[in-house]
Formats: structure tokens, C-alpha cells, sequence
């Protein structure tokens, strides 16, 4: 009872960013789910069969309102779910204990991501004439399939910002074109996890409470991504994601106590500055992002 309530909690709170943010479900239920100390490939099997669902209605959402580019989804989904299915297959195979660290490696880079992503640019504007960036789209989706899969999420953060700096593409796009792919990688993740774990591996009443904490909170996140500021949420979260993971990083190679509490010090200043000159700023920093939360707001 007690871990089908700390996964309905962890997917209240991912729901809760991915909704104002319309990203990093996947990096922060994992994050959080590790922390708690479920296994690595236990925890990405979950987050993706949980993802399923919550990418299938949000990549439709995105569908009826014209948010999807086709060409781009078609040339990005492909590699995407073969990227998945690569990833999902080496993290099944792998000792748990010992990925551990590598895992927390890619999500402490996910987070630091995110963290300067929102701390210092915002999301990018678009150039007035969109292009798909056609060279980059397959490479990008191989290599974001497979971080996601591996680390547990990670596909919204690598490929929408990418979408929109080297492809130029509409905001609304960007976004509803990333969220639609995600079924693709999802499911892909999760037919790689089910045929090497085997289903007895994964427990789907822990998916059904990770998924359920999302859908319960869906409604508040809703309303809370019209009062809360992107560029803060987005700092906290990446703090909390790099303050997470650098714990666990730091333990597996015996850095000192003394050491450790400094970095944990350092972080939480840093974040603390980076929330307090965020909040200072326009709640709605660049076009970009208002142009993004309305879309944001579609898939809850």
C-alpha cells in the first residue's frame, strides 16, 4: 500500500510539471521514483507503460486542434522508437545496482538542462520562416529515444527545444509534434521492457497509481498553469532534479560527507538565486512560451 501511494504521489507531481511546463513527466517521475528506491529498469518500465496512455491522449489532443506536423512526426517517430527499443533492451540487460549511477548521470544532465534552459533562455523564439531541419530529424530521434528509454524520460526536454532552434517550428507545433512521437517511444520502450522483463517484472498496479496521481491532479495542473511562472517551475524542477541525482552520483563514488553537503549547499543557493531573478521577470518571459502554455493547458 505503501509504494502504490509513493507512485500515485510521484505522478501527481510529474503531472503537475508536465502540465505548466508540457515537459518532463518522464525525467521527473523517475527522478523521484529512484530516489524511493525502485529499481532502474523497474521504474523506466513503469514511467513508459504509464506514458502510453497519458502520449496517446495528449498526442491526440494535439491532433484535433492541428498541432501536429506530419512530415516532421513521420521522420522523427521512426528512430524515436527504434532508439527506444535499443535503449530499453540495454537497461534491461544491465545490473541494476551498478546502472544506477549512470542512470542518475543522464537524468543529473537532463535536470541541468532544463535548469540553464529555463534560468537563462526561456524557450527559444522561432524565426519567421519555419523550416523542419530534415538532416537532423533522424539523428535527433535515435538519440533522444534511447536517453529516454535509459534515463526514464527525457524525449519532451531533447527533442522540443531542438524542434524549435535547428527546426524552427511554430511553438504549437514543436510541442504537439513532440507529444505525438511520444506514443510511438513510449510504446516502443515498453514492448522492449515487457519482452526482455517479462510481464511478472513490472508491477501494473504501481503504472495504474503513477498513471492515476496524474489524472487526479490533471484538473489543478490545469489551473495552476495560469498562476504559476514557467521560467520559476522550471528552475525548481531542474534543481530538484540535479540535487536528486547528484546525491546518488556523489555516493557511488565515495565522495566525503563535508564534500557532499557543500555541493548540496551550492545547488540549493544557486536554485534559490535562479527562482528569485526568475521571479522578478515578466511572468511570461518570451513569445515562445506564451505562445506554449495555452497548448500546454490542452493536454490536461
Amino acid at each position: 500500500m505503501r509504494r502504490l501511494l509513493t507512485f500515485a504521489i510521484v505522478g501527481l507531481i510529474a503531472q503537475l510539471v508536465d502540465g505548466t511546463l508540457g515537459m518532463a513527466f518522464g525525467v521527473t517521475s523517475s527522478t523521484l521514483l529512484l530516489a524511493s528506491g525502485a529499481g532502474v529498469a523497474a521504474t523506466s518500465a513503469g514511467v513508459h507503460l504509464a506514458e502510453v496512455a497519458t502520449s496517446f491522449a495528449s498526442g491526440m489532443s494535439h491532433w484535433r486542434v492541428g498541432n501536429v506536423n506530419w512530415l516532421v512526426f513521420r521522420r522523427l517517430a521512426l528512430p524515436g522508437g527504434v532508439g527506444a527499443f535499443i535503449g530499453a533492451t540495454v537497461l534491461s540487460n544491465v545490473d541494476g545496482a551498478a546502472a544506477a549511477p549512470w542512470i542518475s548521470l543522464v537524468l543529473l544532465l537532463l535536470g541541468l538542462h532544463l535548469f540553464l534552459r529555463f534560468a537563462f533562455f526561456g524557450l527559444p523564439t522561432v524565426a519567421a520562416a519555419p523550416r523542419t531541419g530534415r538532416g537532423l530529424l533522424t539523428p535527433l530521434g535515435a538519440f533522444g529515444g534511447f536517453v529516454d528509454a535509459v534515463g526514464g524520460g527525457g524525449w519532451g526536454p531533447v527533442t522540443t527545444p531542438t524542434l524549435l532552434t535547428a527546426g524552427r517550428m511554430e511553438p504549437r507545433q514543436a510541442l504537439g509534434t513532440t507529444a505525438a512521437t511520444e506514443f510511438v517511444v513510449a510504446t516502443s520502450a515498453s514492448v522492449a521492457f515487457l519482452t526482455n522483463l517479462g510481464a511478472h517484472a513490472i508491477d501494473l498496479r504501481l503504472v495504474a497509481a503513477l498513471a492515476g496521481g496524474g489524472v487526479v491532479v490533471a484538473p489543478l495542473a490545469a489551473t495552476l498553469s495560469r498562476r504559476l511562472r514557467p521560467a520559476v517551475l522550471g528552475i525548481l524542477v531542474g534543481g530538484l532534479i540535479l540535487l536528486t541525482n547528484s546525491r546518488t552520483i556523489m555516493r557511488s563514488v565515495d565522495v566525503g560527507t563535508n564534500e557532499r553537503y557543500t555541493i548540496y549547499a551550492a545547488l540549493i543557493v544557486a536554485t534559490a538565486v535562479a527562482v528569485g531573478a526568475a521571479a522578478r521577470r515578466v511572468p511570461i518571459a518570451s513569445t515562445a512560451t506564451a505562445e506554449l502554455l495555452p497548448v500546454a493547458r490542452q493536454l490536461v
